[in-house]
């Protein structure tokens, strides 16, 4: 089988290699990739990956199955975002653990399928597991215009009836965020409280930070009600001055899609009904689909432009390839 590899002598660059098909464990799907996309995460850990496959996000097909799946059968069409503790899916044939993987929408094609899973499972959960959100409430959503960002603001205006602040800091990324249900946006690259007050707003409810949590933890600890939820998908570069958070006994957690497979916590399986959830609002028209750039078919050299693409910061929504 075909499989897109990091290069071991420039990781900027991705190398095609042939190979034995992958043999499924016990609870593993062995998935005829059809459709794969990038996420930040593909970036962030390509130079320690030398000679292995990137990718966590897949859309495609079951094509084998393990002796203890209970839920999937051959020819089933399913979406997913992988475990970061395994090979990833960039390459025609792909095992994974059938408690992560859900049932792909049906009015969706590969394509679109592809770009959702990891955005969806990361918005979802912090959404809905660290945040809590209420029914109504305001939710400012730090980066509202990339892959998570866009789902947040959709889950959180059509899910759950809240008014939601996004920010962005260009035109375009502003236009996409209103787009994707944001009320208004504000610009994170200027002091935020005080656009916040000139909407009316004194605090917010909950914020979810998709971008430099570091850069921007001073202005969520001013931004966030008394005894509010701040949950953040970006790693710091130094340690946080938490007790920022103290006076209004404020919380702050984490949001890590990973942590559930890596850890095979009791709750993993939640990640397939969290698909699988999603995929329902996806076909009812409640959510709508992400991708807003078509890779075209998955080559090294594609792979390797989209990676440039993505890591420049630039990226609005979701790139994919089709294999």
């Amino acid at each position: 089988m075909k499989t897109f590899v990091v290069s071991s002598e420039d990781t900027d660059r991705f190398e095609e290699v042939q190979g034995e098909a992958p043999a499924p464990g016990p609870q593993d799907l062995l998935i005829e990739v059809k459709a794969v996309s990038l996420n930040p995460v593909d970036t962030k850990v390509r130079a320690g990956r030398k000679g292995r496959a990137l990718g966590w996000d897949a859309s495609g097909v079951v094509v084998g199955v393990g002796a203890s799946v209970e839920r999937y059968r051959l020819g089933d069409q399913v979406y997913y975002a992988g475990d970061i503790t395994r090979d990833g899916t960039n390459a025609e044939l792909h095992c994974v653990d059938e408690r992560i993987v859900g049932r792909k929408p049906i009015s969706l094609d590969h394509l679109n399928a592809a770009a959702l899973p990891l955005t969806a499972l990361t918005a979802w959960e912090g959404l809905y597991e660290q945040l809590l959100v209420p029914e109504g409430g305001s939710l400012l959503v730090i980066n509202s215009a990339g892959g998570v960002g866009s789902l947040v603001c959709q889950m959180a205006k059509r899910i759950s009836k809240m008014t939601v602040i996004g920010t962005a800091s260009r035109p375009e990324s502003a236009t996409w965020s209103k787009e994707m249900g944001a009320d208004h946006v504000i610009n994170h690259r200027e002091p935020m409280p005080a656009q916040l007050a000139a909407l009316g707003l004194e605090h917010v409810d909950a914020i979810f930070c998709c971008h430099g949590t570091d850069e921007h933890f001073e202005a969520m600890a001013t931004m966030i009600k008394p005894q509010g939820r701040i949950v953040s998908i970006v790693e710091c570069r130094a340690p946080l001055p938490m007790m920022q958070l103290f006076g209004k006994k404020a919380s702050f957690s984490w949001e890590l899609m990973f942590t559930k497979s890596r850890f095979k916590t009791p709750d993993m399986s939640s990640q397939r009904d969290i698909l699988d959830r999603v995929a329902q609002l996806v076909d009812d028209g409640v959510l709508r689909p992400t991708l807003t750039r078509d890779g075209g078919k998955l080559t090294a050299e594609a792979l390797a432009e989209g990676h440039r693409l993505q890591a420049s910061g630039a990226m609005i929504g979701k790139m994919a390839f089709s294999l």
